[in-house]
């Protein structure tokens, strides 16, 4: 299911379905199993800190407690601030998040989200996420035709295996991570 997903994401920018960088984007798949006890006062405890996930696609499923939460970014434009907004359960759904990896191939067309988890006070939570990740040895770069697109690399060429590291460097201070990658020319 990951790969199908994948390959459609892939195939909407404009690559080719056969290309054998799809199936090393995924390589290894990483279950949790996380159990978030009842808290008297959730205000005062953390389920799990503000972050994006570091790979390329996470899949999660949810039970229908809640407490999963995506922070809509800040557009300015439309004079919207940044604020986090609960994505209510649905029996039988799946959550799709795009990870860090899809954000820089896709040179920031797609965008990981930045999500946290707060307990409840009335019931324990349960939330099985699937993470999906790139070979530790797997270069990530923009890719080449979107770049030429764009005029510009939004993220500059890095090991995977790199960004692990500084992802755990800066665990639950939001999408700070992606910094690592940024591009000193991108805005």
């Amino acid at each position: 299911m990951v790969r199908k997903l994948l390959e459609v994401l892939m195939v909407n920018l404009g690559m080719k379905l056969v290309d054998p960088k799809i199936d090393a984007l995924i390589d290894k798949k990483m279950v949790n199993m996380n159990f978030y006890p009842t808290c008297p006062n959730p205000d005062l405890t953390v389920g799990v800190g503000r972050h994006s996930d570091m790979g390329t696609i996470t899949v999660l499923l949810q039970d229908g407690i809640g407490g999963l939460y995506v922070k809509i970014e800040e557009d300015m434009r439309f004079g919207k601030k940044g604020e986090w907004v609960e994505i209510t359960p649905t029996p039988g759904a799946l959550v799709i998040n795009v990870g860090d990896m899809l954000q820089v191939l896709s040179n920031k067309r797609y965008k990981s989200a930045e999500h946290r988890v707060r307990t409840t006070n009335t019931t324990s939570r349960v939330s099985i996420p699937i993470f999906t990740i790139p070979k530790l040895t797997e270069k990530i770069a923009p890719l080449p035709h979107l770049v030429e697109k764009d005029g510009i690399a939004h993220y500059r060429e890095f090991l995977f295996a790199d960004y692990m590291k500084n992802f755990f460097g800066n665990a639950h201070e939001g999408k700070k991570s992606l910094d690592f990658a940024k591009n000193v020319d991108s805005s």
